[in-house]
C-alpha cells in the first residue's frame, strides 16, 4: 500500500475531537446512497413502464398500417398478395374502420368499429387470437334468416360500460344514414355478443368492437372495399424500413404508418420524462457531493500541520492531492455501492410482489408496477455518481496541495 492511501485511511478514521467531521462524512455517504438508490428505482420503473406499454400497444394494434389516399379501395386482394411477399412481413390482414354507437338495455356508448377477417386477424393482432366470428351471410344460407344475428366482439371494459355478457343482444348504430319515408335515419342493426377481448390497454379495451369484415361491408354499404391492411413484421424496430419498402413497391396513392409513428408523441414523452427524472434525482447526489467537499475542506483545515510535515519530509503536491482525492472517492464509492444494493433490493421487491394496483383509466392499463432493470442504466448511474464525487474532491485536494509547509508549521 502506498503511503498516500495509508494516510488517507488514517484520516478517514477521525479522532473523538473530530467527531463533527465524521458526522459530515456519514451524511455524505447517506446522501450518495439515497441518490443512487432513488435513481436506480425510478429509472427501472420508468423503463419497465415504457417496455410494458410498448408490448401492450403492439399486442392491440398492427405494427404497420397500409391505407390509400381517398379512402376505401376494392383491389385489396392484389395489394395483400404484394404485401405478404415483401421481405420482413410476417402476416397481413384487411380491415374496415368506422366510428359507431352501441346501445344495450343498460346504456349506450360510442365505439370504434373494426371489421376484420377472423382467419388472418389473429396472426397480425395477438389480442384477437381467440376471436371467433362467423360471416352472417353464410349462416343465413343454412339457418332461418330471422333467427340469425351476426356476432360482435367487444373490449372487456366496453362490455362493462354497456352492462352486457356473452350471448346478449346489442344494437349497432352506424353514422351511414339510410333513406326512409321520414328522411335519412342512421342505419341500425342487432348483433349478438360473441365474446370479449382484453389487450391490457384500458384505452383499447373500452373503445374497440370487432365484427366480421363482410358484415361491416354490408352495414356500411361499402361493397367489396376495405379501409386498409394491417401488417405484422418480423422485426418491430425495422417496421419503418419495411413500410417504406411496401410503399415504394405499391407507389402512390398508397401510404403507410408504422407503430412508432402512430405512437410517436407517447414514446417521446416517456423518454423525456426519464431524462428529466435522471437530471432531477442526480441533484440529490450533487447535494451529497457538496457535503463531501465540505468534510474534506474541514479535514484540510484540521490537518494543516500534518500536511506541512509531510511536505517537509518530501511529499509532493501530487501526493497530497492524491490523499484527499482518495478520501473523497472512498466516501463516494461506499455511498454508491450501498445505494446500488438498496436499489437492486427495492427493484426485486417491486418486481416480484404486488405492492400497488394501478388504476387503468389513469395509467393506460390495469396492472401492478412494472420494473425493468437494464444494466446500461445501472452502469450510467454508477459512473455519474462517481464522477460527481470525484469532481467534489478536486478543490479541497488542490487547496491542500497549495499549503506552504513553512507557514503551516509556523502558524498551524
Amino acid at each position: 500500500m502506498s503511503f498516500e492511501f495509508f494516510i488517507g485511511g488514517r484520516y478517514l478514521r477521525a479522532k473523538q475531537k473530530q467527531a463533527f467531521i465524521s458526522l459530515i462524512t456519514i451524511l455524505s455517504v447517506a446522501g450518495v446512497t439515497v441518490g443512487v438508490m432513488a435513481l436506480i428505482v425510478v429509472i427501472a420503473v420508468m423503463t419497465g413502464f415504457e417496455a410494458d406499454l410498448k408490448s401492450r400497444i403492439l399486442g392491440g394494434q398492427p405494427q404497420v398500417m397500409l391505407m390509400r389516399h381517398g379512402g376505401a379501395f376494392t383491389e385489396y386482394r392484389g395489394v395483400l398478395a404484394e404485401v405478404e411477399q415483401t421481405t420482413g412481413v410476417e402476416a397481413a390482414t384487411p380491415f374496415i374502420y368506422a366510428q359507431i354507437m352501441l346501445r344495450s338495455r343498460h346504456g349506450a356508448s360510442g365505439a370504434v368499429l373494426r371489421g376484420i377477417d377472423p382467419d388472418s386477424a389473429g396472426r397480425v393482432i395477438k389480442s384477437l387470437d381467440n376471436v371467433n366470428l362467423h360471416d352472417s351471410a353464410k349462416l343465413e344460407s343454412t339457418l332461418d334468416a330471422q333467427l340469425v344475428k351476426p356476432g360482435i366482439v367487444l373490449g372487456r371494459e366496453l362490455a362493462k360500460n354497456l352492462g352486457v355478457i356473452e350471448g346478449d343482444s346489442i344494437y349497432l348504430i352506424s353514422p351511414r344514414s339510410m333513406l326512409s319515408p321520414i328522411g335519412h335515419v342512421p342505419a341500425m342493426k342487432q348483433y349478438k355478443v360473441a365474446g370479449f377481448f382484453e389487450s391490457g390497454m384500458y384505452e383499447y379495451d373500452q373503445t374497440f368492437a370487432y365484427i366480421h369484415i363482410k358484415d361491416a361491408q354490408n352495414l356500411l354499404r361499402m361493397g367489396d372495399s376495405v379501409t386498409g391492411i394491417d401488417i405484422r413484421v418480423t422485426d418491430i424496430y425495422d417496421a419503418r424500413n419495411i413500410a417504406e419498402k411496401i410503399i415504394s413497391k405499391l407507389g402512390f396513392p398508397y401510404w403507410a404508418r408504422d407503430w412508432m409513428q402512430m405512437n410517436r408523441n407517447l414514446f417521446k414523452a416517456l423518454k423525456l420524462e426519464r431524462r428529466v427524472m435522471f437530471i432531477i434525482l442526480t441533484l440529490i447526489i450533487l447535494v451529497a457531493a457538496f457535503n463531501i467537499a465540505s468534510s474534506l475542506i474541514m479535514m484540510v483545515m484540521g490537518k494543516t500541520r500534518d500536511i506541512a510535515i509531510l511536505k517537509a519530509m518530501g511529499a509532493t503536491d501530487q501526493s497530497i492531492r492524491k490523499i484527499f482525492v482518495f478520501n473523497g472517492m472512498v466516501i463516494g464509492t461506499i455511498g454508491t455501492l450501498l445505494g446500488l444494493c438498496l436499489g437492486l433490493v427495492i427493484c426485486t421487491v417491486l418486481k416480484h410482489y404486488d405492492i400497488h394496483e394501478l388504476t387503468g383509466d389513469i395509467y393506460y392499463f390495469t396492472t401492478t408496477l412494472p420494473v425493468k432493470l437494464e444494466w446500461i442504466n445501472v452502469i450510467s448511474i454508477i459512473c455519474a455518481a462517481l464522477l460527481i464525487c470525484f469532481l467534489a474532491t478536486l478543490y479541497p485536494a488542490r487547496q491542500a496541495a497549495k499549503l506552504d509547509p513553512v507557514e503551516a508549521i509556523r502558524y498551524g
